[in-house]
């Protein structure tokens, strides 16, 4: 059996070292998809533990279609499932803490530019909006329109409401354990770092690792 977790924000896997490097918990689609494949290869069950206040959208579709993909995909909800995280959720039989609690909202983006490219932007996320509201409608059997409303009023779910809207299966049973102790809300706003502070950083990186080659050839 193989156990996967999806806690802190979902970030890109060029962008988790950064988080690592702050000190701030992330889950990365890499790990997570070389843990599915490794499950397949032995044929065991996965089970997967989120509390999560979500992130980057791609991110977490990389992490979904991994997951889905697989039949033996166990999820389960120990404390928050917001944003990217809930469409995780999606991916295969789940369930929840009674103290958890599940998020959805359109998808969000930064851009800049003039009325065209602004345009283009509200297009891009309209159509990511839909993207995910596809996720939601297969795993509740609910219409796109309905899902797509509930994602514009950014509805905010208990575990019993997340099961009877059909985005959850059932309530975790006793035994599974609570929520852990001193749970954190997750804002409308997922706490990822600044895209300054990010291309920084990653100019930073890239630089490093140039000065390593560098070095390597000297040697």
């Amino acid at each position: 059996m193989a156990d996967i977790d999806i806690k802190g924000v979902i970030v890109s896997n060029g962008d988790g070292w950064v988080y690592d490097f702050f000190g701030v918990e992330n889950t990365t689609p890499a790990p997570v998809i070389k843990a599915v494949r490794d499950a397949q290869w032995k044929n065991e069950r996965v089970d997967v533990y989120i509390n999560s206040p979500g992130g980057d959208i791609s991110a977490g579709a990389d992490i979904y279609t991994a997951l889905r993909a697989y039949s033996d995909v166990h999820i389960h909800i120990t404390g928050q499932a917001c944003s990217a995280a809930s469409v995780i959720a999606c991916a295969g039989h789940s369930d929840i803490s009674p103290a958890g609690m599940l998020m959805i909202h359109n998808v969000s983006m930064a851009a800049e530019g003039d009325n065209r490219e602004m345009a283009h932007a509200v297009n891009v996320l309209k159509v990511a909006d839909r993207s995910i509201a596809g996720a939601y409608a297969e795993k509740t059997g609910r219409s796109m329109e309905e899902m797509l409303g509930l994602m514009a009023k950014e509805t905010w779910l208990t575990a019993d409401e997340a099961v009877e809207l059909g985005l959850v299966d059932e309530i975790s049973a006793p035994a599974s354990g609570a929520a852990p102790a001193g749970m954190k809300l997750c804002a409308a706003a997922i706490p990822l770092l600044p895209e300054k502070l990010l291309a920084e950083m990653r100019d930073k990186g890239a630089k490093a690792r140039a000065e390593l080659d560098l070095l390597k050839i000297r040697r």
